[in-house]
């Protein structure tokens, strides 16, 4: 039985990994997105950088919550 319950932790404790790492590359990615178009395109400004932050946070947290709650029937 503990057996059962130890499969099930390490289940889990991957999928947290997974969206750890998930948050982490998606959340860098839209930092170095948003610092590229604010160079490129409009003149060194901040609200680039930190709207293409939010979206790779905003896409991670959506990402783990689908992950973590997969068992859950889509109607």
């Amino acid at each position: 039985m503990a057996k059962g319950k130890a499969d099930i932790e390490d289940e889990y404790s991957a999928k947290l990994d997974m969206c750890l790492t998930d948050g982490i590359i998606k959340t860098g990615s839209g930092i170095v997105l948003g610092a590229l178009s604010s160079v490129l395109f409009l003149g060194r400004r901040r609200w680039p950088i930190i709207a293409g932050m939010g979206m790779g946070i905003g896409l991670a947290y959506a990402n783990c919550e689908y992950e973590l709650n997969s068992k859950k029937k889509v109607s």
